[in-house]
């Protein structure tokens, strides 16, 4: 019940619309009811707020993705959660030493296989992610570390088992442990609006290395290119900021016109 308003002097409370005795009609402070379902509409109003800012961010500016394999190791690990910042490309550039999730050029991951879990189960989990609240599956989503820009030469390896670009021999510390640069030869010079991927674990990562032979001669259009990669979300024990290792490319020449 609201509280009883007070008058100054201690004169009894007045009710809206009466008169005391021997004065004319005073004025009441009018009590307000509740809106009955008020606070209904206030949570479907907060929830629907929350649901477009989600959308908004998952489609302009940053998207969850699970890791489905290990051919990122030791960097990133099957069942880890990472966060891509959208914006790149696009009003930020992309940088070689990038982690990059980007759509499937043609031919790389070859057919799904069918999703055994029940209809509802697959609407509900499309609904959810749509909306943001659960990560990307990986379906036609690859991620790699971006190696050559367009325009670059990538070759492997020179005489001391390195990987060259532009023809200077790169340092690679983020390579899986006992994991050699690359265990086929090969060189190549990246085609405009076109990159050059890598896993890093070299040894179990069918990269650009493995479709050379493909249409598009294993690189990947930039307009495929969905974000990049910038920090490892969950599980909790393995979050942490994916830096790009600046230093090793930092020698790296522009490529010849």
């Amino acid at each position: 019940m609201p509280p009883r308003p007070e008058v100054a002097g201690g004169a009894a409370p007045t009710v809206r619309g009466a008169a005391t005795k021997g004065h004319g009609a005073a004025p009441h402070s009018k009590v307000t009811k509740p809106v009955k379902g008020g606070w209904l509409r206030e949570s479907v109003t907060v929830m629907v707020c929350a649901l477009v800012l989600s959308i908004l961010i998952k489609t302009f500016l940053a998207q969850a993705f699970y890791i489905p394999s290990g051919s990122m190791e030791n960097t990133l690990a099957v069942g880890d959660r990472v966060m891509v910042n959208k914006l790149a490309p696009g009003p930020f550039d992309l940088d070689r030493g990038d982690i990059v999730v980007f759509v499937d050029p043609g031919g790389w991951l070859g057919d799904l296989p069918p999703d055994a879990r029940p209809e509802w189960q697959q609407t509900m989990t499309e609904v959810l992610t749509f909306v943001g609240l659960l990560p990307q599956d990986a379906g036609h989503h690859l991620i790699k570390r971006l190696i050559g820009l367009p325009g670059d030469t990538v070759a492997c390896c020179n005489d001391a088992g390195q990987l060259t670009v532009n023809g200077q021999a790169i340092e690679e510390p983020y390579l899986k442990p006992g994991t050699d640069p690359s265990d086929v030869e090969f060189k190549t010079t990246v085609d405009p609006d076109k990159i050059w991927v890598m896993g890093d674990n070299r040894s179990n990562s069918e990269d650009s290395r493995a479709h050379m032979g493909q249409p598009g001669g294993g690189m990947v259009p930039i307009k495929n290119v969905v974000g990049r990669a910038f920090v490892v979300l969950w599980p909790a024990e393995r979050i942490k900021i994916l830096n790009n290792p600046e230093t090793t490319f930092a020698n790296v020449p522009e490529p010849a016109l």
